[in-house]
């Protein structure tokens, strides 16, 4: 399938930027849309992007996705450490799943090394910032 590629954002990545620069960086919401964007255009190929604070508004999102988007770039935020129903639409679209972490979650807090999506997801990067999301991309056009 050569649809586009989602890229999700869980609660608070519209605030990075702003939010913790010292853990999340300078770089905003936008700056991650658009260096995807500029990834999956090297590769000819296409992004859709969705920010959501709200589970539901998510699950939603990755419902639309079945038969439509070829894969997920997810970064869950704060769900990925609690919401199985989340984990449990991922895999409704049945299309490979990249998880992102823009810090190094497992050098964070205890109740950060735990994520639901993790086991689920076809790859998990973290701790490189929004290059992850590039990497994340790039992978995804590459296999």
């Amino acid at each position: 399938m050569t649809g586009p590629i989602l890229v999700l954002n869980g609660p608070n990545l519209n605030m990075l930027g702003t939010r913790q620069p010292e853990v999340y960086g300078a770089d905003t919401l936008d700056d991650v849309v658009e260096l995807c964007r500029k990834t999956a255009a090297r590769f000819g190929r296409e992004v859709e992007d969705f920010q959501s604070n709200h589970e539901g508004a998510l699950i939603d999102r990755i419902h639309a996705a079945r038969g439509v988007n070829s894969a997920i770039v997810i970064n869950p935020g704060g769900l990925t450490h609690t919401s199985v129903a989340l984990r449990d639409a991922l895999v409704i679209p049945e299309v490979p799943i990249v998880e992102v972490h823009i810090s190094n979650v497992h050098a964070r807090e205890e109740f950060r090394h735990h994520s639901f999506v993790s086991p689920i997801a076809t790859a998990v990067i973290a701790g490189m910032g929004i290059q992850g999301y590039a990497a994340a991309v790039e992978f995804l056009c590459t296999r």
